[in-house]
């Protein structure tokens, strides 16, 4: 009964671990640079009217 209580408590805490670490990845991410960089001023950014 115990080893099986421990097993649950390891998956659990795993899975917590990973989804920190998942949600910290994500928060550093950064936006890809563009390799040529004329191609960026060519794009053309609309603004909703409101």
């Amino acid at each position: 009964m115990l080893r099986h209580i421990s097993e649950r408590y390891a998956r659990g805490l795993c899975a917590a671990v990973v989804a920190v670490v998942t949600l910290i990845l994500a928060a550093n991410a950064v936006p890809a640079r563009a390799v040529d960089e004329r191609r960026t001023s060519n794009v053309q950014q609309t603004h909703h009217a409101r």
